[in-house]
């Protein structure tokens, strides 16, 4: 990727926009409603895009250490978890809906952090906790389109994604780098998802999908997973090319306008109760950036 400077980080509002929104109608205007195969896709495009990628020079890949890469399956385990139940959730949950439990992933990780590993913490970030855990525990409450199956597959997705990050972080040592990682991920996943499909039903069901042969499925598949590729490179350029601090203020503006424009995109019954969880959620976030900026 040739970006430089802010055209990084708007080419990734732009991607993340295009992923979240082009996932969410195939999974809730079209229904594909298959986990294991549409994450699988995207996996499978995702890791066949890196290692050609990979093979024509365009980026670095290093996985010759099997005691990296055996050390590295707990995380890739965790990270099927995401993809997984986050598509679950997806499928049944507005987009901002959907945000604001993910956003809750940073009290399982602080949490964690604080209970295990004895980490000390600020208190702009423990506010910032509260905030986020306040504010999804309070959307079931105020949600009038409440679905308890996708709060539930939520629910899984934001301990998954919080563990995930815990387990990133404590693996600094590890010669491993962001993309070699996600490398891993892409391949593990799609073995495991292949294989998931037909126990799951998910193989069968998908035979008698309506739009399994209309070209709007079909590009919004491709889509999906190129998007997906594209959208994880940019996050790993983002990451290596800024400071932790300017990683999370172009995260939190993706995940803000994606969240806002999709109110006039996609269904969703807002109220006044429900516009306070996602602005106390919006805080919360805000708050992990600026104690970014700080280094609190």
């Amino acid at each position: 990727m040739y970006f430089r400077g802010p055209a990084v980080g708007l080419a990734f509002c732009t991607l993340y926009l295009g992923f979240h929104f082009t996932n969410k109608y195939v999974l809730s205007i079209l229904k594909f409603t298959y986990p294991t195969l549409f994450q699988g896709w995207q996996t499978l495009v995702g890791g066949v895009l890196l290692h050609v990628w990979w093979k024509l020079g365009w980026v670095e890949i290093n996985c010759s250490s099997r005691t990296d890469i055996v050390s590295w399956l707990p995380a890739s385990a965790l990270f099927v978890g995401i993809i997984y139940a986050g598509s679950r959730a997806l499928s049944r949950l507005p987009i901002p809906v959907f945000f604001t439990l993910h956003s809750a992933a940073e009290v399982v990780t602080y949490g964690i952090q604080r209970l295990f590993f004895r980490e000390q913490s600020s208190y702009t970030r423990t506010c910032s906790v509260i905030l986020l855990l306040v504010s999804a525990g309070c959307l079931p409450i105020h949600d009038s389109q409440f679905d308890i199956d996708g709060y539930i597959w939520a629910v899984i997705h934001l301990v998954c994604s919080g563990c995930y990050r815990v387990f990133q972080k404590s693996q600094k040592s590890s010669l491993l780098s962001d993309l070699d990682q996600q490398y891993i991920n892409y391949f593990f996943s799609v073995v495991l998802l292949a294989f998931a499909s037909h126990p799951t039903g998910d193989l069968v069901s998908a035979l008698e999908f309506p739009f399994l042969y209309f070209y709007t499925f079909h590009t919004g598949c491709c889509a999906s997973g190129v998007l997906g590729f594209l959208l994880m490179l940019l996050s790993v350029k983002l990451r290596s090319s800024n400071s932790p601090a300017q990683h999370h203020s172009w995260s939190f503006l993706a995940k803000v306008l994606t969240a806002v424009i999709s109110l006039f995109v996609f269904e969703i019954s807002m109220n006044v109760p429900l516009t306070m969880c996602f602005l106390a959620c919006s805080l919360g976030e805000a708050l992990l950036v600026f104690a970014a900026r700080t280094g609190a």
